[in-house]
């Protein structure tokens, strides 16, 4: 066995391991999306991961559209195993709740929120910040799957990606009046 064709096992087998770990049949994988954004914010690391260890400032980077409320008790400093319970109102798809846990969290740099309950079959949230020489890029990387099959598929198609696209769009926009430099 060659080492490339080692690497290819090994590879498919914690593919197809991640797969079963979240309950997708191997050959659900290709419908995996990711949605990524990135914005260079006029400000410091420390200005930044004030703002966002703080989940109450989630509401400030929301569409006001989606109606966006954290429903659980909440601390004002997010923690590593944080569980998150809030309703966001999806147009043409009414109320949802969703039910998010915080966790890798490196301190000034990244977290990740996954959701445990809502809208999706799967969620995988990081959100990262560096210093650049003009200010900090900040980072989102969402990566999801959708439900119900070919169903949410085309639905993903037809209405989901693009209502994605316009949240994190408003949300870069938000950052960018909040620290504007």
């Amino acid at each position: 066995m060659t080492f490339a064709s080692l690497l290819q096992l090994c590879y498919s087998s914690f593919h197809e391991n991640q797969a079963s770990q979240m309950n997708i049949p191997a050959q659900d994988t290709t419908m995996i999306h990711t949605l990524q954004k990135e914005v260079v914010l006029g400000t410091t690391i420390g200005e930044c991961w004030k703002f966002l260890q703080n989940p109450h400032n989630l509401n400030d980077i929301t569409p006001p559209d989606l109606d966006f409320q954290i429903v659980s008790p909440t601390p004002e400093k997010m923690y590593n195993g944080l569980m998150i319970e809030y309703r966001i109102r999806i147009p043409l798809l009414g109320g949802q709740t969703w039910l998010t846990e915080i966790r890798h969290i490196r301190e000034s740099e990244s977290f990740v929120d996954e959701q445990r309950y809502g809208p999706f079959r799967f969620w995988h949230h990081f959100h990262g910040i560096e210093e650049v020489e003009a200010g900090v890029l900040s980072r989102d990387r969402v990566t999801y799957i959708m439900p119900f099959g070919a169903v949410g598929e085309f639905l993903h198609w037809f209405y989901v990606r693009t209502t994605l696209e316009r949240i994190f769009s408003y949300r870069q926009t938000r950052l960018l009046q909040l620290f504007p430099g």
